[in-house]
């Protein structure tokens, strides 16, 4: 179910008044139709003009509950525009998998609107020094994929730190909608990538 956002609460109170008011005046011309022998006998509107103003009121109606509907359906199709990522990194997650003690975590957000993306990803254990950093994609668990996004190390060492704001790429952003985003940590032991963490979008 649709969460009843201030403007949507107006929409769709707008939008029941005015049917209740078309449905209050479509009932008032169906007395008039019952009275319909008196007001043809005394000659006060015809036939035609009767059913014209029923056809009238009938697609007003229509058109109204049209408009209602086509602003729900805007609603519903808005994306959420801001999520939090995380995503935790271990040598297992590796193509092939590593062997190391080594670990690490990113957290951060990422605006759809903007395009900006925070990540601050945190890692211990390593073999050294890391050599490179980077989001990977589009793949999924067990897959690999080439470095779309250069991470920015600003403490390197066995623990260091990775994090920056940056505006992503088109294939970033394609990558992080489908949820194929990877982080991964190189060393010079392990040149291919020594821990690797998926990176999972949250509203």
């Amino acid at each position: 179910m649709k969460k009843c956002t201030k403007d949507l609460c107006f929409k769709q109170s707008y939008c029941f008044s005015t049917i209740t008011l078309i449905g209050n005046v479509f009932g008032l011309l169906m007395e008039i139709i019952h009275l319909k022998k008196i007001i043809m006998k005394k000659k006060f509107w015809n036939r035609s003009s009767l059913f014209s103003s029923v056809a009238v009121i009938g697609l007003a109606g229509m058109l109204v509950l049209s408009s209602c509907d086509k602003d729900d359906d805007d609603d519903m199709n808005t994306p959420g525009a801001k999520y939090s990522i995380a995503g935790t990194a271990s040598g297992a997650q590796e193509v092939p998998a590593v062997t190391t003690t080594a670990s690490g975590t990113l957290s951060g957000s990422y605006d759809t609107t903007s395009k900006s993306l925070i990540y601050a990803i945190s890692w211990t254990g390593l073999s050294g020094d890391a050599t490179m950093a980077h989001f990977h994609g589009p793949a999924v668990a067990g897959e690999n994929a080439p470095p779309i996004e250069t991470l920015s190390i600003t403490t390197n060492g066995m623990a260091g730190i990775a994090t920056d704001t940056v505006v992503a790429s088109a294939a970033l952003h394609a990558a992080l909608m489908m949820g194929k985003v990877y982080y991964n940590i190189h060393t010079a032991a392990n040149p291919d990538g020594e821990i690797r963490g998926h990176v999972n979008l949250a509203q």
